[in-house]
């Protein structure tokens, strides 16, 4: 076994992998850019060596870099984590010339499978089910138009290195494979230094299930059952679980069967993801082979039990596998959100930073219920624009599908995250949805339910009895902290207020208290809607999430300050609440509401970001729908088009520039 091995990534998978390593007592050695150096996988590691600027194709994806580090500490084995050097054959080759082992496939397999289109053909010839497609590479957006016409709408123009949703577009026209490819080829260039393309039919409706393999040096190769990851947004994967509420077990041993013949034909000795689109009849087809780690590869863990770094490792020093198709289990079920810097009230645009709070939901196994966190950041840490938006993965495991739901939705409630907009609403929100819950999934889940953007939860009963409950039980303690406060002549000495009303927006609720005493911990009857509830809470101001007893239920509703109230959101419900007496909401009533400036001459950009190009010139007349500019954003390239006819007046930014969210790019006349 080796006694250091080095982690060349970053983020969460390097902490991943050197919690592992401890556990097997191999010492680490973390690699870092000037954006990363004080980083947690930094900290975490034994050692740790500084590899260039923050840009990956100057660090992480430097493999000279890689190596020079390796020599200097001693570090005998590399693991590669996923994205940056981890399915380049270049890599391990370059690896083995200098005597260090890889830990992943050997680079012939890699070579073989990590090209989605050479992948393709070695699935057909192993018998693998395969989409309909154009395995050639496409040089020219004319040669794409006319193979998409040849195979039929809608088309999946898609980058043949790489992965994580980057280089892929859907097109549904001739229009717009053109402009597809363009950006594919662009996003699949600066991702991954490859801009090869190809075309495939796209299946309507398709859900995405993947297989988890894993293989030893010694031609063993098993299945450790599949996951599904349907739920998507611009092809990269959001939610993920295991097992999948589509196979039956004659479907699952087929995908299994069929993963393991593949990779045995290439010789695969690692863990390795074979993914299929999958119709909603069952059938599936062949997509890709994964050969490296998956960022979701947490859900397989729970519902196995099989740590799968420490079988990378162990696959890697020459072990043999001591697991057997037959040891493969599920038990339960296990759910993971991508906790992303993105805003989900902004189209999901990346939000940049600093993590001023950071708070997760405490992990450990309680009545049956796994909370697991798997991340890379802590409170104060940088979110930068140079690398993927991920926070954290959240991971929950319970034994029924619904249980895992409830449990995830319980722990993101509590999951507190302050200084950036992270997509943790509308997570929530998802976890109440009906046909989540009753798991009719497709990849274009997010895009049918939400067409018009994420504009969180509307109050629905519940919503609005836990949320006014909450803000009431708030100002209790409050105004029972304040009127105690050192320095204060003497508590208040009137009567016991029974009757309140809790503004929620603009709707208020009416809500009563018989009697108590708002002291920490909290215990009161309050009556609300005709029902009376017990309300208890250890809740104290400065808390960033109340947790509490509301009737039966357990709630943990994120709160924050906010002119003389606070918001609160629950859920994927947010509101702006405040507790008053009776009187003072009636004249609250008649407060008029604020409007918003009217911004619909300025093109502003969207999220903090580079500029990539500025596609009009002052004076020119655009149509809607024409593109203004590419703003580049975490390794994805945004186009921003014009939302309505009219004449450009003035250009505020030019290619190069760095941009804050809403910083004017161009004016309307």
């Amino acid at each position: 076994m080796f006694s250091k091995i080095l982690i060349a990534n970053r983020g969460e998978i390097a902490c991943r992998v050197i919690k592992t390593a401890r556990k097997m007592g191999i010492k680490t050695v973390a690699v870092f850019s000037d954006a990363d150096r004080d980083s947690v996988h930094v900290e975490m590691a034994d050692e740790a060596v500084h590899i260039g600027p923050p840009q990956a194709a100057q660090s992480y994806l430097v493999i000279d870099k890689i190596i020079a580090a390796c020599k200097q500490t001693g570090a005998e084995a590399v693991h590669p984590g996923y994205g940056f050097l981890s399915e380049r054959a270049a890599f391990p080759r370059a690896l083995a010339a200098e005597g260090i082992v890889f830990i992943g496939p050997n680079p012939d397999a890699i070579d073989a499978m990590g090209d989605k289109i050479q992948s393709k053909i070695y699935a057909a010839k192993a018998g693998v089910s395969t989409v309909p497609g154009n395995l050639d590479v496409i040089l020219t957006p004319e040669d794409a138009v006319k193979v998409s016409s040849e195979i039929g709408y809608p088309v999946m123009i898609k980058a043949s290195a790489g992965g994580g949703g980057k280089g892929m577009r859907i097109a549904w026209s001739a229009s717009e494979v053109a402009d597809g490819f363009a950006r594919a080829r662009s996003e699949a260039a600066s991702s991954f230094g490859d801009d090869r393309v190809f075309i495939e039919k796209f299946i309507v409706n398709p859900r995405h299930v993947e297989i988890q393999l894993l293989g030893d040096k010694h031609g063993n190769v098993i299945y450790l059952n599949e996951r599904e990851c349907s739920i998507q947004r611009r092809n990269q994967k959001v939610i993920e679980e295991a097992p999948s509420p589509l196979l039956d077990e004659a479907t699952r041993r087929a995908m299994g069967e069929q993963s393991v013949a593949l990779a045995k034909a290439v010789g695969y000795d690692s863990a390795g993801t074979v993914e299929f689109v999958a119709g909603q009849d069952r059938s599936f087809f062949f997509l890709e082979m994964n050969t490296r780690l998956q960022v979701e590869h947490p859900v397989t863990e729970l519902i196995t039990g099989i740590d799968l770094v420490e079988q990378m490792i162990r696959v890697a020093a020459g072990e043999k596998l001591t697991i057997t198709q037959a040891d493969v289990k599920i038990d339960g079920w296990a759910v993971e959100s991508r906790v992303y810097a993105e805003d989900p009230y902004r189209s999901f645009l990346p939000s940049t930073g600093r993590l001023v709070k950071y708070r997760p939901p405490a992990e450990g196994r309680e009545d049956g219920v796994t909370v697991r966190n798997d991340t890379g950041v802590t409170e104060g840490s940088e979110i930068s624009m140079f690398y993927d938006p991920m926070i954290a993965k959240l991971v929950t495991h319970a034994p029924t599908r619904l249980e895992a739901i409830d449990a995830q939705a319980k722990a993101l409630d509590a999951f507190v995250i302050d200084g950036i907009q992270p997509n943790i609403p509308f997570l929530t929100a998802l976890m109440q949805h009906p046909r989540w819950r009753e798991a009719r999934l497709s990849t274009g889940f997010i895009a049918e339910e939400y067409p018009d953007g994420f504009g969180g939860r509307g109050l629905d009963d519940e919503a609005r009895t836990v949320l006014s409950v909450a803000a009431l039980a708030m100002e209790l303690v409050r105004k029972e902290r304040l009127d105690h406060h050192s320095g204060r002549l003497k508590p208040h000495s009137g009567r016991w207020q029974r009757d309140w009303v809790v503004r929620l927006d603009r709707e208020q609720v009416e809500l009563s208290v018989p009697e108590g005493y708002p002291a920490v911990p909290l215990e009161i009857d309050v009556v609300v809607g005709g029902r009376k509830l017990t309300v208890s809470s250890d809740w104290r101001p400065g808390d960033g999430v109340w947790v509490g007893q509301v009737g039966s239920q357990e709630v943990a509703v994120q709160t924050r300050p906010a002119a003389g109230g606070a918001t609160l959101a629950w859920r994927g419900v947010s509101v702006y609440a405040r507790a008053m007496l009776p009187s003072v909401a009636a004249l609250d009533a008649l407060m008029p509401v604020k409007q918003a400036p009217d911004m619909s001459k300025y093109l502003l950009c969207p999220m903090p970001g580079l500029v990539v190009s500025i596609a009009v010139a002052e004076g020119q007349e655009v149509k809607a729908g024409e593109t203004l500019a590419v703003v580049e954003a975490m390794k994805m390239e945004n186009v921003l088009r014009a939302e309505r006819d009219g004449t450009v007046s003035a250009i505020k930014a030019k290619p190069g520039d760095s941009l804050a969210v809403d910083a004017v790019i161009l004016e309307f006349a």
